[in-house]
C-alpha cells in the first residue's frame, strides 16, 4: 500500500477480517482511503442511545476504524498500526440518516500516526470531533 488512495475493496480483501466483526454490525463503511485521507459513513439507526440519539461511543468507533485505516496504510508494509490514545467531543446529536466520517492526517511519523476525524449529519452539519493517535510498531512483532 502506498500513500495513494487505495481500492476499498482491495484494502477489505487484504485485512485478515475484513472490516471486523464491531464495524460490520454498526454498518461502518469506507468510502475512500488513502494515508492523508479516509472517508468512511455509518447510519445512525440501529447505534443509538436509549433517547434515540447517536451513542457517543458509535461516534467514537467510526472515528477509531477511519483513524487506525490511515495509520494502517501509512505504516504498510514494515510496520503495523495499534491504536493508543483517542478522545472525542460531542458537538450536536443526530436521530436518524447516516453520518460521515473524514479523518485527515495531522502527524505521519515513523513511530506514530495521529488523525482529526471530523463526523458530520446529512446536512453537512458537525456532529463529532475526535483525535486519534496509533502507535507504528515492527510488523514482526506480530509474527506467530
Amino acid at each position: 500500500m502506498s500513500d495513494e488512495q487505495l481500492s476499498v475493496d482491495d484494502y477489505i480483501a487484504a485485512m485478515p477480517e475484513g472490516m471486523g466483526g464491531l464495524n460490520e454490525k454498526m454498518g461502518i463503511e469506507l468510502v475512500e482511503i488513502s494515508a492523508e485521507k479516509v472517508v468512511g459513513t455509518m447510519p445512525v439507526e440501529g447505534n443509538t442511545q436509549p433517547y434515540g440519539l447517536l451513542h457517543g461511543g458509535a461516534s467514537v468507533v467510526l472515528a477509531e476504524t477511519l483513524g487506525s485505516v490511515g495509520s494502517a496504510v501509512h505504516a504498510h508494509p514494515d510496520k503495523l498500526s495499534v491504536g493508543i490514545e483517542i478522545n472525542a467531543t460531542h458537538h450536536r446529536s443526530a436521530t436518524s440518516g447516516t453520518v460521515t466520517g473524514t479523518a485527515t492526517a495531522i502527524h505521519l511519523g515513523r513511530t506514530t500516526a495521529t488523525y482529526e476525524v471530523v463526523i458530520t449529519d446529512e446536512r453537512g452539519k458537525r456532529v463529532c470531533t475526535s483525535r486519534i493517535t496509533c502507535a507504528l510498531l515492527p510488523r514482526e512483532r506480530f509474527a506467530d
